[in-house]
């Protein structure tokens, strides 16, 4: 179970300029709340059944389908989903934000697609920041112009994940279809530029390195690029692979930055033992552009609809009876869920 993302969203709460007795009631409400879903968590595994008291603290909020790019194993840049295309409505976005703000501690302003096509992406961060709400978001950063750069660092943006993944041009749009390294870098650099100029310590910027094996050994001249740059941290993250039974390739040499491992048979599978459990039934959700909730960021072509926010609230989709089957099957039988067969949940390898 993997803490890191929600303690690190909590703790910017302790630096609000709030009177003390609404300082010390946000802290205890929303660690109740967050130690209510973790005891329930352990209970429901324990009995394989679901009891969820709690809400979700967790949310990743899809701000747009459409990407510039067409990188190898994304179904937003092969153009491959079955669901449409578009843009998330700022009153969609409010709706939301507003339903959940007295729980949600995290918010992840990203699922498929690149979040600055979206025109109102940074109204979105700002809406949330003024909730109280830590925000987070990924990008390929082809559109950090100088404004838009100056923009983000001012909207209040906790955390931005840059993907870097190959430090030459070559190798770089191997895997990135139609991106440009030189345009990446540059828009890295007006980030930090501007954070430093508006005397910002957010937001948090993470070079994100996708190891593939066309770049896998310009890992280390990765580290020593972000360095350079100056950006806050490396993520060397593992590729997930759609048909990997056969092998693929764009699997790495070295086993260590694969998520797959070769059997006997010369057949591939998945590292992770596939446990009838899953913490992020019990403290997130994904919520597509066009208000679908789905259970996580695997099932990327929302095929495992919970309900949709435009009908109804996210609290009453959280507590439906579509989304206690969905957790009841998961608790017996997880490797009989579909979107579940490829999850490699955690594997990351986080590097300063």
């Amino acid at each position: 179970m993997n803490y890191s993302l929600l303690t690190g969203a909590i703790m910017p709460y302790f630096s609000f300029n709030l009177p003390a007795p609404m300082i010390i009631f946000w802290h205890i409400n929303r660690i109740a709340h967050f130690a209510l879903l973790v005891f329930s968590y352990f209970i429901s595994k324990w009995i394989r059944k679901p009891i969820l008291p709690g809400r979700p603290v967790s949310l990743s909020i899809e701000p747009t389908t459409s990407c510039n790019l067409r990188c190898q194993e994304c179904p937003s840049g092969l153009r491959s989903f079955t669901r449409p295309t578009g843009m998330l409505a700022f009153s969609t976005f409010r709706k939301l934000i507003d339903q959940t703000a007295p729980h949600l501690v995290f918010l992840n302003l990203y699922f498929q697609g690149e979040p600055y096509l979206n025109p109102q992406f940074l109204d979105f961060v700002r809406y949330a920041r003024k909730k109280g709400i830590y925000t987070s978001s990924s990008t390929n950063a082809h559109y950090l112009s100088e404004e838009r750069a100056r923009e983000t660092v001012a909207s209040g943006l906790n955390r931005l994940i840059v993907s870097v993944d190959g430090t030459t041009q070559e190798i770089y749009e191997a895997y990135r279809t139609g991106g440009r390294l030189d345009r990446v870098l540059e828009g890295t650099r007006r980030l930090i530029k501007w954070k430093k100029k508006l005397k910002s310590r957010s937001p948090k910027i993470v070079f994100q390195f996708l190891v593939v094996k066309p770049n896998e050994h310009q890992i280390g001249e990765l580290k020593l690029l972000a360095k350079d740059i100056g950006v806050d941290e490396v993520s060397i993250k593992t590729a997930q692979i759609g048909d990997y039974k056969n092998g693929s390739a764009l699997l790495p040499e070295n086993p260590k930055y694969s998520r797959y491992r070769l059997q006997d048979d010369g057949t591939y599978a998945i590292k992770n033992p596939l446990k009838n459990q899953c913490w992020k039934m019990w403290h997130s959700c994904v919520v597509t552009w066009d208000g679908r909730a789905v259970p996580c960021c695997f099932d990327k072509d929302a095929r495992h609809e919970m309900g949709n926010i435009k009908r109804s609230s996210l609290n009453e989709i959280w507590k439906s009876s579509a989304y206690h089957s969905f957790r009841k099957k998961l608790l017996q039988s997880r490797s009989s869920i579909d979107i579940c067969t490829n999850c490699t949940e955690g594997m990351k390898i986080y590097e300063k």
